[in-house]
């Protein structure tokens, strides 16, 4: 059974600390995960949940989806898992390949054309 939960629409100013001590009354919190940017340090606005059981899940989705936490109606859900997403900037157009990282290929391949 899946016992991580995905809570979003979180104020900036949500600390890991608010959010443990607001689902520890639904049951046990076995780790808090608030996502940050890497670059400044910032939340996101999202959080996983690791709870103790199913039931505390259960307990945490009823009661706090919906609740308002540092003036945000905040989301609480299952976690669903993480989907494949394709790597680098490949990919196919039309049935060609093409590469859309950065260069100068295409400007270079432009200039020699012959008018």
């Amino acid at each position: 059974m899946e016992t991580k939960l995905f809570v979003g629409n979180l104020s900036y100013d949500t600390t890991d600390e608010s959010l443990r001590t607001l689902l520890s009354q639904a049951g046990a919190v076995s780790t808090v995960e608030l996502i940050k940017d890497r670059d400044t340090g910032r939340s996101k606005g999202f959080a996983f949940i690791q709870m103790g059981s199913q039931a505390d899940v259960e307990n945490a989705i009823r009661m706090f989806d919906g609740y308002t936490l540092d003036n945000r109606q905040i989301k609480v859900n299952l976690a669903k898992p993480r989907e494949e997403r394709p790597r680098g900037g490949g990919g196919w157009y039309n049935d060609r390949p093409y590469n859309s990282g950065g260069g100068n290929k295409g400007s270079q391949r432009r200039s020699n054309r012959r008018y």
